[in-house]
């Protein structure tokens, strides 16, 4: 409720897909899972039905370079498809971005990416999306051996922030690449920013600690 108040939707919905995903882990009853995802879907339909901005942003993103939106709601992502076209296969290179100068708004934090499109091309957008898929399915290893190891809820913490970090790069790379609607979401790790990257940083900090404990019991220890 504190998120819509903002408003941040786009945080409510990372929140609420962390929620659902650990719920779906731990093995909730199938009937129940499937009913709170319908209110869910049903509950963000109508929170963006009854915001005129929200719609707005909807119709941008199906078309930003319409003559009504390239100067509005379109804006960011017109410009971050002009940065990816740019870089190219191999991009431009580092620090020769021209859309960072001011001409992409929010380069810095929520449309990254697209910079580093710009700068690195093709081959640096699929070696980004490569690390994070390996950090992604690394995490969710660890929190898979923390269950196995019968350490259910150390385990289901780790497969939360695997859940987070996934699927929070995947929509700020969608947004970037124009395949999703624009979203106030940082790039995990990389994105400028103070509480976000620190909140990153501390939840790494404890799928570390759940993979040293993991560590411990194999090795007959103590956590």
């Amino acid at each position: 409720v504190l998120l819509l108040a903002e408003p941040d939707m786009g945080a409510f919905m990372v929140i609420v897909v962390i929620a659902m995903g650990i719920l779906f882990l731990g093995g909730v009853n199938a009937r129940m899972f499937f009913l709170i995802a319908f209110l869910v879907v049903v509950a963000f339909v109508i929170i963006i039905g009854f915001s005129e901005w929200r719609r707005e942003r909807i119709f941008a993103y199906l078309n930003p370079w319409d003559e009504k939106h390239a100067l509005g709601k379109g804006y960011q992502l017109s410009h971050a498809l002009i940065a990816i076209g740019r870089g190219e296969i191999f991009g431009v290179g580092l620090g020769r971005s021209v859309e960072k100068l001011h001409w992409l708004p929010e380069a810095h934090t929520d449309f990254l990416l697209a910079v580093i499109g710009e700068e690195f091309g093709l081959i640096g957008v699929l070696t980004l999306i490569i690390m994070f898929l390996w950090i992604t399915r690394r995490i969710m290893h660890i929190g898979r051996r923390a269950v196995a190891l019968d350490r259910v809820f150390s385990g289901l913490v780790a497969q939360g922030v695997a859940v987070w970090v996934g699927f929070q790069a995947f929509i700020n790379m969608g947004v970037n690449l124009g395949a999703l609607p624009t979203k106030g979401l940082t790039l995990p790790f990389m994105s400028f920013g103070g509480s976000a990257i620190l909140m990153n940083l501390v939840a790494l900090a404890v799928v570390l600690r759940v993979d040293y404990e993991n560590k411990e019991l194999m090795r007959g220890g103590h956590p």
